[in-house]
């Protein structure tokens, strides 16, 4: 307690001049409903999954469903463990001095934030590059891409995220309570030091990166899935291009918006050597932005499916009062659809001529 370096005093600097205050019932209303939320909504896309899972054993479908699985399940422990700790944060009154002597909390806290905020985007993007080899590369998707690889890729992305959030301790860099005191993350307070501009950028350029990943592996599927729209003109593929080009623009909007000012904040931190001028509110702001994200995630890779969307049709067309579009009935199964039309369309012998069983077969 007597050396100014001690690890049991790391952070608590900022505690003393700190410049941003927080409306406590305000702050702890927002981490209650963030948390509640969270929960309920990966819950029931876990549900969903495990159902569906059961339901459909295809191939082509089981890397789709662990890759989502992976994701729900992320942002469920995310929620759970930070939303924990921020509670228990305001609970305690900000009083990190009091309960955080051996600074063991706050570095729990900020691998956490690290972790449960990069996993999403890898794994996000992770299943933009599949569902882009799935409608791009059907026949090498449904030989190559087994569950087998798929969980080797979900351990991979999440012991990448470990070690990326384990670095500053690795290297004897203790995590820093932030001005709102609040929550524990990066030095962003005077950050001078080259190492601690080097890991906020990591953070923000691996985050970016998974991002730029997921719009173009998106924009690269829905593309291709426009191009064999308009090529082919057999309907069983219209419901399938519907659904997945809603889905495409809703995660790739979801995903920019919630994320990109906190990843661009943290950038600027880090690239500036003197004092950023972003202010404690600001950050606070994009963090809350952020946490949106895996709120979301679930309600974008999960629950806006076939059935939603025909009734968010029906809806629409019963307001409007006039014939928008004709929908067709729905396939079972939407991956096994694009299977057929992708290959139909990257096949050089006439359609008329390809026996769509060995395709189905392929798609199971």
């Amino acid at each position: 307690m007597n050396g100014s370096k001690s690890p049991g005093l790391a952070g608590f600097g900022i505690l003393k001049n700190t410049t941003c205050h927080t409306e406590k019932k305000i702050s702890v209303f927002f981490s209650i409903i963030f948390m509640t939320v969270g929960i309920l909504s990966n819950s029931l896309a876990i549900a969903i999954l495990m159902k569906a899972y059961q339901r459909f054993r295809q191939k082509s479908k089981a890397s789709f469903l662990l890759l989502a699985s992976g994701l729900v399940v992320t942002d469920l422990f995310g929620h759970l463990i930070n939303g924990a700790i921020a509670v228990f944060v305001y609970a305690s009154d900000k009083d990190w001095i009091r309960f955080n002597q051996s600074n063991i909390l706050c570095s729990v806290f900020g691998i956490c934030m690290v972790f449960f905020g990069l996993c999403p985007l890898f794994l996000g993007s992770v299943m933009a590059v599949e569902r882009c080899i799935g409608v791009t590369k059907p026949i090498f998707h449904s030989t190559k891409m087994t569950s087998k690889h798929v969980k080797i890729m979900l351990t991979m992305v999440c012991l990448f995220a470990v070690l990326i959030a384990l670095l500053p301790v690795l290297r004897f860099r203790a995590y820093q309570i932030q001005a709102s005191r609040t929550w524990c993350f990066y030095k962003t307070e005077h950050v001078e030091d080259w190492e601690d501009r080097f890991y906020l950028l990591l953070f923000s350029c691996l985050g970016l990166l998974a991002l730029a990943i997921s719009f173009l592996c998106n924009a690269v599927t829905g593309i291709t899935l426009l191009r064999v729209k308009f090529r082919s003109q057999q309907r069983q593929g219209r419901s399938h291009h519907f659904e997945m080009i809603i889905q495409l623009l809703a995660i790739m909007c979801v995903s920019c918006i919630c994320w990109s000012p906190f990843l661009v904040t943290m950038a600027r931190i880090g690239i500036n050597e003197s004092r950023s001028k972003e202010t404690c509110e600001t950050i606070l702001f994009a963090l809350r932005m952020a946490t949106w994200n895996q709120i979301l995630d679930p309600w974008v890779y999960i629950l806006l499916r076939k059935a939603v969307l025909k009734n968010l049709y029906k809806i629409t067309r019963g307001c409007c009062g006039v014939h928008i579009v004709n929908l067709h009935m729905w396939e079972l199964s939407s991956i096994k659809n694009s299977l057929k039309v992708a290959a139909i369309s990257e096949s050089p012998i006439s359609s008329k001529q390809i026996n769509l069983q060995p395709l189905s077969s392929m798609g199971q």
